[in-house]
């Protein structure tokens, strides 16, 4: 299945999430926190008043609660607008 984003949505796949601490602790699935940073896998054209900034590549972080979880073929992607991203990690 090929997402292709529209107007100001980009599509994030988001960082794994750590299953062992720096203590060596494993971090069973019900405790693991949702990962609020990611790859930008593909990109909207924007519209006439937001120019798209993030490009796909790109690494991002996002709001806790932002975006809505899609499933594609080759695992859970995330689509949300570009204002819903807080930073680009360099």
């Amino acid at each position: 299945m090929n997402v292709k984003p529209l107007a100001d949505r980009v599509l994030i796949e988001p960082a794994e999430a750590e299953t062992v601490t720096a203590g060596g602790i494993i971090i069973p699935d019900s405790a693991k926190e949702k990962p609020l940073k990611g790859k930008v896998i593909a990109v909207g054209h924007g519209t006439k008043d937001e120019e798209m900034v993030v490009k796909p590549g790109d690494c991002v972080l996002y709001g806790k609660y932002a975006g809505t979880e899609i499933e594609v073929e080759n695992g859970k992607l995330l689509i949300m607008r570009q204002s819903d991203i807080l930073a680009i990690i360099e």
